[in-house]
């Protein structure tokens, strides 16, 4: 075990990108509940405690708790909005709600020069509680318009903003800042990377174990498979593709001749027909999202009737970014979708879970990928969601829909690489909307279905920001669309960030 970080979770939709910005720097980091007892922290040997944020107030009776002293005595103490004010509540200060709540982006006012930082930094705030009273063992080091904003003290770092995020300026600093005050030493990058994932799957899957694996045609599974492939011995894994029909045009065919090229051992399950008549009618998002899991996985199992093994794992790409959005993991976050390959499995199969990059973000995954050889054209695709398409058609799916945002889906991507962008884009797609407008083409009256472009620039899935398009590409694309689909005749752009949306619309 690699030597580096713990972070505490009280609860915050932001924790793991707090563990992401140090293994951006070089520092392994590890989330862990914010309750774990002191033996166990203490057998880590951490270079230094993180206090993460969370959604409650430290003066309430019932929030979340640390002793905070106590943790000073493992090691130095970082508290990031939540944990900024737990340390100074804990050592006598006083936390009190704002009369001026500060969310989004802020100025703080640095007292002096901080690592280079510019003495006026802009920075993402999100809290309605602040500091009215600083303990006196510590310092205020930087202030907001009305509250201190960073304190310091021996063996303590404490900010009231979020560095972690890629919304505040130069928010590494405060990491590295720490990390020297820790003495902490880099240790994190793709070879080591691979190291934990095969030591994770090494000390998971006994030597006679057999792993089934789920393979969706998108990098996090295929770059799961490769890696069991390496690592397990020949017999001991056997991947299965579903072909729901709910994947992008020609997808099935072309990602199936990408396993062979592998060399991965995959056949691959025709459910087209049983996917398409059990979500005939069903138009909420999360009885489509949970309805496919459970089609999946009923698939799985016919399949593994069929293949008459004894399988003891399934091996699944899921990835951090759809854990937190799907359950509380750690601490008290709010859920904020579910996601088919999260929650657990039915008991009729039988089967372990087995997750190996679970605690990864996507480009974590890509860098895994090509440690693995995996070639380039496959591990820069953008991502694509489990359920596929089902979630970007709005409302009640059918055949003619898909078929619809199939061929719309394609101009699309077809267009961004045509144009050299599909690069700068982090992730790229359609949304077909259950609205229909009316339109003229070829001189007639047309009462057909208005179509989303959606394109987001991202590090790691959890914030995003919507690309800037030059107006010709928006224009040269929607002719396009609305010349060669016909069922559309509208199509719009839209320019909502991740938050306040999500990067898919269902």
């Amino acid at each position: 075990m690699l030597r580096g970080f713990i972070i505490l979770d009280f609860g915050s939709q932001y924790t793991q990108i707090i563990a992401r910005r140090l293994r951006d720097i070089g520092f392994y980091s590890e989330i862990v509940p914010h309750d774990m007892s002191m033996d166990q922290i203490k057998q880590k040997n951490p270079y230094g405690l993180i206090l993460s944020g969370g959604p409650q107030s430290v003066y309430d009776q019932n929030s979340l708790s640390r002793d905070v002293k106590a943790l000073l005595e493992v090691a130095p103490l970082m508290g990031i909005c939540y944990g900024f004010q737990l340390i100074i509540h804990q050592l006598g200060g006083k936390i009190e709600p704002a009369n001026h709540r500060e969310y989004g982006k802020q100025m703080v006012r640095w007292k002096k020069p901080f690592r280079g930082v510019s003495l006026n930094q802009s920075v993402w705030m999100s809290h309605g509680d602040v500091a009215t009273k600083i303990p006196e063992q510590l310092k205020v080091i930087a202030e907001s318009e009305n509250h201190p904003a960073v304190i310091q003290g021996e063996k303590i770092l404490g900010v009231q903003f979020h560095p972690e995020v890629f919304h505040t300026d130069q928010g590494e600093e405060l990491f590295l800042e720490f990390a020297e005050m820790c003495a902490a030493k880099k240790t994190w990058n793709s070879g080591s990377m691979l190291v934990e994932a095969e030591n994770f799957v090494k000390t998971q899957v006994g030597a006679s174990e057999k792993v089934l694996c789920a393979l969706s045609g998108g990098v996090d599974s295929t770059v799961v498979a490769t890696l069991l492939h390496k690592i397990l011995k020949p017999g001991q894994l056997q991947c299965l593709f579903v072909d729901t029909g709910l994947l992008r045009d020609q997808e099935a065919q072309e990602v199936m001749k990408a396993y062979e090229t592998l060399g991965l051992p995959v056949i691959k399950a025709d459910a087209r027909k049983l996917f398409l008549e059990q979500l005939s009618g069903v138009s909420d998002p999360e009885k489509k999202r949970k309805l496919i899991g459970k089609l999946f996985i009923d698939t799985f199992d016919s399949e593994v009737k069929k293949l008459k093994q004894n399988f003891t794992w399934l091996a699944q790409g899921t990835l951090y970014p759809d854990v937190i959005e799907s359950v509380s993991l750690h601490g008290s976050s709010v859920t904020i979708k579910s996601h088919h390959n999260v929650g657990g499995l039915p008991e009729k199969m039988n089967l372990k879970v087995l997750e190996p990059v679970r605690f990864l973000f996507k480009d974590e995954v890509r860098n895994l990928g090509q440690s693995l050889g995996l070639p380039e054209s496959f591990i820069q695709r953008h991502p694509f969601p489990g359920p596929g398409l089902a979630i970007r058609i709005l409302g009640e799916i059918s055949e003619s829909k898909i078929q619809i945002l199939q061929k719309a889906d394609r101009i699309y991507i077809d267009f961004l690489k045509e144009k050299n962008l599909y690069h700068k884009i982090w992730q790229a797609f359609c949304v077909l909307l259950p609205v229909q407008t009316v339109g003229v083409q070829g001189d007639s009256r047309t009462y057909d279905n208005a179509l989303v472009l959606r394109a987001v620039t991202s590090r790691d899935g959890m914030t995003a920001d919507w690309y800037e398009f030059e107006m010709k590409d928006l224009k040269e694309v929607s002719s396009r669309i609305t010349n060669q689909v016909k069922g559309i005749n509208r199509v719009v752009y839209d320019v909502t960030s991740k938050p306040p949306a999500t990067i898919e619309w269902e």
